[in-house]
């Protein structure tokens, strides 16, 4: 699984080569593509050509949806990178995918590609949530083996008991951000790295392994500054905001 490249493209290529070491047979990627103060275009083709299982995130939806003069900074500078051949392959894009029969693979919640499902914001920041709070999010698709989410840019796994795992991956692009949506708030891997999970189908369940690479954020948030994102910068340098 792989999630919220957000156009970083040193750490996909990063994160990519650590894949190909370890002999998987197929990776999704759960959305929130180029949008980012990095290589959106460079980013968009690589991912074109790779032809991964994808489903679209909140950027995805905002590039295709939202007024140029309501963009965000992020989503303007991947909107101006677009070719028409972009904009085409992300309006394609599902918001969930069935992958193998009973897995589900979507971005924020199965309904809502915004919904944090594994954490939870209150006025004084965003915790993990509980399992009840889980649960209501995933009402009916609770009853899957395995759910795939992004979104919070957090690695983060629950086990329900119904006996599906779900699982965040993490961010491959982007380990830190703030937000004031529902209330005032950050998210913080804490280091660095670009990370993305592995999965493993077991005898009666799935397994998982969270993995976080090494690449060259220095080069990444230079080019970051470039773009008129030093907040983006020092997030990829630090893993914090």
């Amino acid at each position: 699984m792989i999630s919220d490249v957000h156009g970083n493209l040193l750490a996909l290529e990063a994160v990519l080569a650590d894949i190909a070491a370890q002999a998987v047979d197929v990776t999704v990627n759960l959305g929130d593509l180029i949008s980012g103060g990095l290589h959106p275009r460079e980013t968009a083709d690589l991912l074109m050509e790779l032809d991964l299982p994808t489903v679209r995130g909140n950027h995805e939806r905002q590039l295709l949806h939202t007024p140029v003069d309501r963009m965000s900074r992020s989503d303007r500078l991947a909107h101006e990178a677009m070719s028409p051949e972009h904009r085409a392959w992300l309006e394609a894009l599902p918001a969930t995918l069935e992958v193998d029969g009973d897995v589900l693979a979507f971005h924020g919640s199965p309904t809502d590609d915004l919904t944090y499902l594994l954490e939870t914001v209150e006025p004084g920041g965003a915790r993990p949530a509980t399992v009840q709070e889980v649960l209501d999010r995933l009402g009916p698709h609770a009853e899957r083996r395995l759910l795939l989410c992004g979104h919070t840019h957090l690695q983060r796994s629950m086990v329900l008991p119904t006996g599906a795992l779900v699982v965040n991956p993490g961010s491959v692009g982007w380990p830190a951000y703030d937000d004031d949506a529902p209330h005032p708030h950050v998210v913080e891997a804490g280091t660095p790295h670009a990370r993305y999970a592995l999965l493993q189908d077991g005898a009666d369940h799935w397994e998982v392994t969270f993995r976080a690479v090494e690449y060259d954020w220095e080069q990444a948030g230079r080019t970051a500054e470039a773009n008129g994102r030093p907040d983006i910068a020092r997030a990829l340098r630090t893993g914090r905001t």
